[in-house]
């Protein structure tokens, strides 16, 4: 197997399918001889050194960029083998990749090639292994249409070609042992695309990735880094969901450093607060990795790595672990609806519209600037469901908030006439996204029943929150987008314009039971120029717009579905929410602030810990108006059955500028509590009627059964309970 200057030049291109074939030791064609032949652009002498020493042989330079062969008169093999390289001003000894056979075969890659495989993440990236009884790394990466494929990195002192790597045929992937890489060292793909134009890209399934100014990934363990302890027990349908929802970049920065709190400063930091709180889970905004810091996390070119900003993937993992010691859950905002442009990630990852559409009315975002993918390809379903896994095995997250999926399931979403291509039916329903999505929630719900979906959908699309089998997405739950658009908009005017907008307060109703919801004040209501939540009350006096706040947020935490409340407005940032700045702790030191925070973390409490409010949540036969039309005197009231009467809890809104004294129906006979009054003075009110107590009467009210009498104060809501 004499080599050709054809094939010289293909070596060295990387043109190769096989460049084992013609590197490392092989018998020649004619003779029995064995030639070995190394790769090294910058080596000035190569010579072969045999394992135990017993021979040592120079090689030859056979043309320039640093290929060097030596032929030996005999087919004796020679067993393990090292390089020693010599350069200008140093010496590098090194074990042959090209002398290693592939440590995937093609066949386990099948599943990947047919969107079934699960744990893809176990066989392509960077891998720490051993290998033919060597450790090193196995690198494997899918660009089936590539021209050549280099690995280049820390190992190889980013040599453009000294490790090209090898096809593993129809699979459409490329891979390479290197026994001299390790955990640690930073490397990139060097990918001669089907369009002829060299890119450098990052791995698609690394687990870390370098600061800026650079991108590259990093080699890093694939081991789970926090327990994921997580086991069928209760129905999350029926279980307390109250989400923090919060931008870790912008919680807190360290007071003398004016910059964001660490992985780990958080850690010390934000499970004792949550728990104080009351939230039973924490969401955060993508915590993958992405290169522009205005996109919050939305671009995400890092599916597999939490984000250098705050620290390194372990310490990511201690904050998950201090977190769950509070017994407070994680669900990460992700974001499968669209990725970057950047030259460095996925787009035209082989010269080819790999990941993404080819087509600019299937495969671009006009409205983002972004690209999407092509959920009808395999092994791209394999790429994403494979994050997802990877996230809750790796770190114990225990549920995904999926971001954008009404972009998903739609092919005319934010497009005019002519720039979408209908379904095969002639529809604008994205027939392969769907798909999609139900095998994402089919396979995280039959790995881990416990994990949660959620999706931001913002369409009335059908059965978000059904099972697969029955013909639905899958999701667990849905935020109810409608609901807070129209209490926003109630909440915007002013008192005296407060009855025409009355049907935003009870139009909700009619719809509420038809998925599982999730009543969220999200981030998306806080930034471009709409206003703080607290600056949305449109009222002129600071104290009154806290006390409409406190009577909203009183108003979501009684309303049946869950619960999402974005950071800052559980005390009232005034602000508008900026991805560069702290929160404004410094409100806490207010006491109508400080009443905001109590009267959270109170909400909390009576949430969590009540027998039965959590398990009715989606309940319809559980939720019943008891005076719905009072537009003239702003007021709203409505019962929530418990399993027993002593677990009934009687709602009492009054969100006009008046005090509301009137008969009220009731569906029990008794002596009823207020257990909270969102205007009590330890929230910052100035209501005297927490534990007061009033008797019914028997006369029909409001469609109920009995009467209670007893006022609201302006702006307030009232939680009575049966006295036991």
């Amino acid at each position: 197997m004499i080599i050709q200057d054809s094939e010289i030049k293909s070596c060295l291109s990387g043109r190769l399918g096989d460049p084992h074939f013609f590197l490392g030791v092989h018998r020649l064609e004619k003779g029995n001889k064995l030639v070995a032949r190394a790769l090294d652009t910058y080596a000035l002498e190569i010579t072969l050194v045999s394992e135990t020493g017993k021979f040592k042989v120079p090689l030859k330079k056979i043309a320039e960029g640093g290929l060097f062969e030596v032929v030996f008169n005999s087919v004796q093999p020679l067993g393990r083998y090292r390089f020693i390289s010599k350069y200008k001003n140093s010496i590098n000894e090194w074990t042959d990749p090209y002398s290693f056979k592939p440590y995937f075969q093609e066949e386990r890659l099948r599943s990947f090639n047919q969107g079934t495989d699960r744990r893809p993440f176990q066989k392509l990236g960077s891998i720490p292994v051993e290998h033919q009884g060597v450790s090193g790394i196995s690198f494997l990466v899918w660009a089936p249409s590539a021209k050549s494929v280099h690995l280049v990195g820390d190992f190889n002192l980013w040599d453009p070609v000294s490790l090209p790597m090898r096809s593993l045929g129809s699979s459409g992937c490329r891979e390479l042992f290197v026994p001299f890489a390790k955990i640690g060292d930073k490397y990139k793909f060097r990918i001669l695309g089907a369009d002829g134009v060299m890119r450098e890209k990052t791995d698609p399934f690394a687990f870390r990735f370098e600061p800026p100014p650079g991108n590259a990934s990093i080699i890093q363990s694939p081991n789970p880094l926090v327990g994921c302890d997580l086991q069928s027990s209760r129905d999350p349908r029926t279980s307390p969901l109250s989400v923090y929802e919060m931008h870790i970049g912008s919680w807190k920065h360290h007071q003398m450093e004016n910059r964001p709190l660490s992985y780990l400063e958080l850690a010390d930091e934000l499970p004792a607060y949550l728990s104080k709180m009351g939230f039973s889970h924490v969401e955060f905004l993508p915590p993958s990795e992405y290169p522009y810091g205005a996109s919050w996390g939305y671009q995400v070119t890092g599916y597999y790595a939490p984000t250098y900003r705050y620290g390194t993937p372990e310490e990511f993992a201690v904050l998950i672990q201090r977190l769950k010691e509070k017994k407070i859950k994680v669900i990460i905002d992700w974001v499968p609806a669209h990725f970057p442009t950047d030259d460095f990630s996925l787009s035209r990852f082989d010269g080819t519209c790999l990941f993404e559409h080819e087509d600019p009315r299937q495969g671009r975002h006009a409205e983002w600037g972004t690209l999407c993918y092509n959920y009808g390809r395999a092994e791209v379903r394999s790429f994403l469901i494979g994050s997802a896994i990877s996230w809750i095995e790796r770190f114990g997250v225990d549920g995904f908030r999926v971001d954008a999926v009404a972009s998903m399931l739609y092919l005319d979403y934010g497009r005019k006439d002519g720039e979408w291509v209908p379904n095969c039916h002639g529809g604008n329903h994205n027939l392969e996204a769907i798909e999609f999505l139900k095998q994402f929630n089919q396979v995280i719900h039959e790995e881990f029943p416990d994990v949660v979906s959620i999706a931001e959908e913002s369409t009335a699309f059908p059965k978000i929150t059904q099972p697969t089998h029955m013909g639905g997405l899958g999701f667990d739950f849905k935020w109810n987008m409608g609901w807070m658009h129209d209490i926003l908009g109630y909440f915007s005017t002013t008192p005296e314009k407060r009855s025409h907008s009355h049907d935003q307060l009870t139009f909700g109703a009619m719809y509420q039971f038809s998925e599982n919801f999730v009543q969220a004040f999200s981030h998306d209501e806080v930034v471009h120029g709409k206003g703080s939540l607290v600056n949305k009350m449109n009222l002129g006096e600071e104290g009154h717009r806290l006390a409409n706040l406190r009577s909203m947020i009183a108003l979501q935490w009684t309303w049946p579905g869950k619960k999402t409340l974005f950071m800052g407005c559980e005390f009232g940032q005034w602000k508008e929410w900026d991805f560069e700045a702290s929160l404004d702790w410094e409100l806490l030191e207010f006491s109508q602030h400080q009443g905001l925070s109590t009267l959270v973390a109170d909400l909390n409490n009576m949430y969590l810990t009540h027998p039965t409010w959590a398990e009715s949540d989606h309940e319809s036969d559980k939720f019943e108006w008891i005076d719905c039309n009072d537009a003239e005197g702003q007021t709203l009231s409505f019962v929530k059955f418990g399993a027993t009467v002593q677990d009934t809890l009687l709602v009492a809104c009054n969100f006009s500028s008046q005090l509301c004294d009137r008969d009220w129906g009731c569906p029990h006979s008794g002596e009823w509590e207020v257990a909270l009054d969102s205007n009590a003075l330890q929230y910052g009110g100035k209501s005297l009627k927490l534990g007061s107590r009033f008797s019914t009467f028997e006369e029909p009210r409001n469609d109920q059964t009995f009467g209670l009498r007893f006022s609201i104060e302006r702006w307030s809501v009232l939680i009575l309970k049966l006295k036991s």
